[in-house]
C-alpha cells in the first residue's frame, strides 16, 4: 500500500508539473499563433520623392528583422514609393496567417484612420489588423533624445535656462494627430530634464518651425534645437532642419529603439481583441 501511494503521489506530482508548465506556455501563445502561426508584420511608411527615404526605411526594416528572426517583416508605402500597401497585402493572401499593419506614423491622422483601413478591407475579415501609431512611447522619446545628442545636444544644454527644443512634425488637420505630437513633446521635455519643447509642423497646422522658435525666444530660450519627428529624410524633414537657428537632429531612421517600438506595436496588436485601428475605423 505504501508503494502504491508513493507511485500515485509521484504520478500526481508529474501531472501537476506538466499541467503547470503547459498553462504557462499557453498563456504566452497569442490568438494568431494558436490558429495559423504568426502574421506578417507590414511596416507602413508614407512615401517620399526623396530617394533617401525608401533606403532609410529599408535599413530600419532590416533592423526589425534582426531583432525578431523568423518573423516575416515587410515594408509598404501609402504612396509615391514601391512597394505600395495594396500590392504588399495582395502577396499575403490566404492561407497565409494574415498581417499586422504597423504605421510608421506618429499619430492617428487621415492615413491611419482612412487609408490603412481602406487597404485592409481588400482582404477577408480578420486577416488584417492595424496596430497603434508610434505615439508618445518611451522608446520613441529615447530615439528622439539620442538623435539630438548626435547633433550636439549635451547634458549642459539640458541644465541651461537659455535652451529650448522645437519638435518638428509633418502636421495634420486631425486634432487627434496633433494631440499625439503634443504628448510626444511633453515626454521629450521630461526626458531632457524639463527643457521646454514646442511642437511645430511643416504643413496643415500651426505653429510652423519658425513660429515655434520665436515663441521659445519670447520665453528667453534663444538657443533652440530642432528635433526631427520624422522617420526618414524628405521634403518636410529638410524644411524643418533648414529653419533651425542652432542644431538640427537627423530623422529617426534605423535607430534601434524605433525598431523595438515597431515590434512592440506589432505584439500589442496581437494581444488586442479587436482588429483595430479602432476596429478598422468603424468599418
Amino acid at each position: 500500500m505504501t508503494e502504491r501511494d508513493s507511485t500515485f503521489d509521484s504520478t500526481a506530482e508529474l501531472l501537476g508539473t506538466i499541467t503547470t508548465r503547459l498553462g504557462e506556455r499557453l498563456s504566452q501563445v497569442r490568438p494568431y499563433d494558436v490558429r495559423r502561426g504568426r502574421p506578417t508584420l507590414v511596416a507602413v511608411g508614407h512615401g517620399s520623392r526623396d530617394p533617401r527615404a525608401a533606403a532609410t526605411l529599408t535599413h530600419l526594416i532590416d533592423r526589425v528583422r534582426e531583432l525578431r528572426p523568423g518573423l516575416d517583416v515587410r515594408l509598404a508605402h501609402i504612396e509615391l514609393n514601391p512597394p505600395l500597401l495594396p500590392d504588399v497585402l495582395a502577396g499575403i493572401a490566404a492561407p497565409a496567417p494574415g498581417a499586422v499593419l504597423v504605421p510608421l506614423l506618429f499619430g492617428p491622422g487621415h492615413h491611419v484612420k482612412h487609408d490603412l483601413p481602406g487597404a485592409a478591407a481588400a482582404l477577408p475579415d480578420g486577416q488584417v489588423r492595424i496596430a497603434e501609431p508610434l505615439g508618445a512611447h518611451p522608446l520613441l522619446v529615447e530615439a528622439l533624445a539620442d538623435r539630438l545628442a548626435e547633433a550636439g545636444w549635451t547634458s549642459a544644454d539640458s541644465a541651461s535656462r537659455s535652451t529650448g527644443v522645437v519638435l518638428a512634425a509633418a502636421g495634420s488637420r486631425d486634432p487627434e494627430a496633433l494631440a499625439a505630437v503634443r504628448r510626444i513633446a511633453v515626454a521629450l521635455s521630461e526626458r531632457l530634464g524639463g527643457v521646454p519643447v514646442a511642437p511645430a509642423y511643416a504643413s496643415a497646422a500651426a505653429p510652423t518651425v519658425p513660429e515655434a522658435v520665436r515663441l521659445l525666444a519670447a520665453r528667453g530660450r534663444h538657443r533652440v534645437a530642432v528635433a526631427s519627428c520624422f522617420t526618414a529624410p524628405g521634403l518636410f524633414a529638410g524644411r524643418a532642419a533648414a529653419h533651425a537657428p542652432w542644431i538640427a537632429a537627423p530623422p529617426l531612421g534605423d535607430h534601434p529603439a524605433l525598431a523595438r517600438l515597431i515590434l512592440h506595436r506589432y505584439d500589442q496588436s496581437l494581444t488586442s481583441p479587436a482588429a483595430s485601428w479602432r476596429q478598422l475605423a468603424s468599418a
